[in-house]
């Protein structure tokens, strides 16, 4: 029996997760160019996918099977969305003239 503090956390963290997760989707559809539509799924989509990958590690903890796979996954996941959004940007900065920054003011 899982007590009622720990279902409403893991209820407001799927919730909330499934928010983000939607928020991040509709910016990849939404958002103008590249470098905007770049920023929904490696921010909002990232702290989506977190919040119910510790909703789900929560909710297996509390069910007496302990699984570190959540934990894997979340890590695996904070570290490479940022890298591979950093590798995407530089490529198109680099095959697009327009999108480099202007000189630092002097």
């Amino acid at each position: 029996m899982i007590p009622l503090w720990a279902e409403v956390v893991i209820a407001a963290l799927s919730l909330s997760g499934a928010l983000f997760t939607l928020i991040g989707s509709w910016g990849l559809v939404k958002l103008g160019d590249f470098s905007k539509r770049l920023h929904g799924p490696t921010k909002a989509t990232t702290l989506g996918v977190g919040c119910v990958l510790l909703a789900s590690m929560l909710w297996f903890s509390l069910t007496g099977i302990p699984s570190l796979h959540e934990l894997l996954i979340t890590v695996f996941l904070f570290v490479t969305a940022p890298v591979s959004a950093h590798l995407m940007i530089k490529a198109a900065m680099k095959l697009d003239g327009s999108l480099k920054l202007p000189p630092p003011p002097q």
